[in-house]
């Protein structure tokens, strides 16, 4: 298991920005595909955005164009770009990473960083 912490989280207002990192101690980042869910308050987890090692990057359909990934992989670390935030942003953002093929019950997760948008 790797270990990873979040950073960045807090109360912005509706409109807002905010920027998540996702820190590691090993240099694991360079050779696995890492991303970032997130889970609002009484829902299931939900895919934000993934970036792969080839910097091919997916977001979910309710952050693309307004949310973006990126990876700095000499600094075992990833970023969250978020803007034009919304009270439906609201959640725990959760950074994940895992090896290329393998399945996402092998991914390590993070324990969260809590983004709050007030309206």
């Amino acid at each position: 298991q790797v270990q990873l912490v979040e950073s960045g989280g807090g109360l912005v207002q509706s409109g807002g920005s905010m920027r998540l990192s996702c820190t590691t101690s090993t240099n694991i980042f360079s050779k696995n595909v890492m991303g970032w869910y997130r889970q609002p308050p009484g829902k299931q987890r939900e895919l934000v955005a993934i970036a792969s090692p080839s910097g091919t990057t997916i977001y979910g359909n309710s952050t693309k164009g307004r949310f973006t990934v990126s990876r700095h992989d000499a600094e075992n670390t990833a970023y969250l770009n978020m803007n034009n935030l919304g009270p439906e942003d609201t959640a725990l953002y959760i950074c994940y990473t895992r090896a290329p093929r393998a399945p996402m019950d092998h991914a390590s997760w993070g324990r969260g960083t809590q983004v709050t948008v007030s309206s």
